[in-house]
């Protein structure tokens, strides 16, 4: 008997717009920007600008090089500033994984309706990965914590424990109920979720090292590899 298809249940996940919509780190959704007072506003500006700087810097120099002057230089304060707001450059580094990375793993985190096919909610989470971050800021962030995370266990810890662990145990539920559903029947799955994810890194690795060279249809790679996973979907 032929599988029903996921097209035709898909689903959007009920935070997908929400809760990954903004790009930029620190940024405040324009909806309540209208009813933060003036002073408030002017803050979150400053500080998203000092954020905003600080990926660039790190993104430019690595994490060790980066100098907070520089950092002042490029947001337009002063050096002073950044303390009122941030004790390090390590909490500045935090403070970007917060609020550009974290959002994403709370929509992976959301429990989907119980009708869905788990497939529908992962090719719903690849287009998250598309838009949201894949040629985004936010796969800046994850190619700076590969790049600097072995010169700096503490933050490789800070991100281990606020995205990967997070990640993996939401992607550990979605793997269960898809073999309590019959939509999956190797359950070496349930032990190794990270291969669930190796497509990401993937995609993240072959933009920064080779994507100029040979452009790879990121979308079109992780649907292939759900097809690997769950058997190739039958035509509609």
């Amino acid at each position: 008997m032929a599988k029903p298809s996921t097209r035709q249940a898909k689903t959007k996940h009920p935070a997908m717009s929400d809760a990954a919509s903004k790009a930029a780190p620190g940024a405040v959704p324009q909806a309540a920007a209208s009813a933060i007072p003036a002073r408030a506003r002017k803050a979150a500006a400053r500080r998203e600008a000092i954020l905003s700087a600080a990926l660039d810097e790190f993104s430019a120099r690595g994490f060790a090089a980066a100098r907070l002057d520089d950092v002042a230089v490029r947001a337009g304060v002063a050096k002073g500033t950044i303390y009122l707001y941030f004790a390090d450059k390590e909490a500045l580094f935090q403070d970007i994984v917060r609020t550009m990375i974290v959002p994403v793993v709370a929509v992976v985190e959301v429990t989907p309706p119980p009708d869905v096919p788990i497939r529908a909610v992962l090719e719903n989470l690849i287009d998250v990965f598309v838009r949201e971050v894949y040629g985004t800021r936010r796969g800046d962030v994850i190619r700076l914590m590969m790049n600097e995370g072995p010169r700096f266990p503490a933050l490789a810890e800070f991100y281990y424990k606020n995205v990967v662990e997070r990640a993996l145990t939401a992607m550990r539920g979605l793997l269960q109920r898809a073999m309590a559903k019959g939509e999956l029947k190797d359950e070496r799955l349930l032990q190794f979720p990270q291969l669930l994810v190796t497509p990401v890194i993937f995609a993240i690795v072959w933009r920064g090292l080779f994507d100029r060279f040979a452009p790879v249809d990121v979308a079109a790679l992780m649907r292939a590899h759900l097809d690997f996973l769950f058997g190739k979907e039958p035509a509609p």
